[in-house]
């Protein structure tokens, strides 16, 4: 059973470390380029404000988020990725964004804690509990929280909380087939993960014959589409397991670019 209080917790503190980052930034800092393609800190904060309220909206009004859904598939044509890039834009212009950020994802904290037990908010992939939301809030804030952190030549530390990007990651697997009408392996995968403070992650079976290993910061580098699979220290045991790594996704919507070989120096 999740305990919906610690992980809306771990999501306040992911916010709060991204927070620290950037609040003291002056202008050229904010418009620092990210290794997000034409992205800077800037649009980074932005997209995290953006997509915390869509959240929000999602949990208060699902007919809204609907309507808006079906508003942006309009706009968009084949996929929301211009659509994101738009919003980014355009809210990365606010004189108030870091405001507006830290607002918005206060009050998608307060309204996950306070969702009735057994609802469903819908949203760009599968429709998700409060806390696969907050899961999914947190992986996100997360993997642009380190393209700020790139952009601004900074290294973090990893944290326990990495275990619910990792858990998202694999929770995921099936989709980043079917988002690329890939056939879904059949079999369950094990995942053995080494965390931060060297204790070890497992999902899966332990007699599977498809198995990744590997340190769990790369992992989840990887699942968010932060480092190029050659770039990281994980294994696959397994012709599915390794074919899984070249595609994994943990974000919902269309398939991403990934990053090149090297791009993380």
């Amino acid at each position: 059973m999740v305990d919906l209080n610690s992980l809306v917790a771990d999501l306040r503190a992911e916010g709060d470390e991204i927070d620290a980052l950037v609040r003291d930034l002056p202008s050229a800092g904010w418009a620092r380029p990210t290794p997000a393609e034409g992205w800077t800190v800037a649009h980074q904060i932005a997209h995290l404000a953006w997509t915390d309220e869509r959240a929000l909206l999602a949990a208060t009004d699902p007919a809204g988020f609907q309507a808006e859904f079906a508003e942006y598939a309009a706009r968009a044509g084949a996929g929301l990725d211009r659509v994101v890039d738009a919003e980014a834009a355009e809210a990365a212009a606010r004189p108030d964004l870091l405001e507006w950020w830290r607002a918005g994802r206060e009050r998608l904290a307060n309204t996950l804690l306070s969702a009735p037990a057994g609802t469903k908010l819908p949203w760009y992939g599968p429709p998700m509990s409060a806390a696969s939301m907050a899961t999914a809030r947190l992986m996100e804030t997360w993997a642009h929280g380190q393209d700020v952190a790139d952009g601004l030549g900074v290294r973090r530390e990893p944290t326990a909380r990495l275990r619910h990007v990792a858990h998202i990651g694999v929770r995921t697997r099936d989709f980043a087939y079917l988002v690329r009408d890939l056939p879904v392996p059949g079999e369950q995968f094990r995942i053995e993960l080494m965390g931060p403070g060297n204790e070890l992650w497992t999902w899966g079976p332990e007699d599977a014959a498809q198995r990744v290993t590997g340190p769990a910061v790369e992992f989840c580098l990887l699942v968010t589409q932060r480092v190029h699979r050659a770039d990281t220290a994980l294994v696959a045991v397994g012709d599915d397991a390794g074919g899984w790594l070249d595609i994994a996704q943990a974000f919902a919507g269309p398939p991403g670019k990934g990053r090149e070989i090297g791009s993380r120096g």
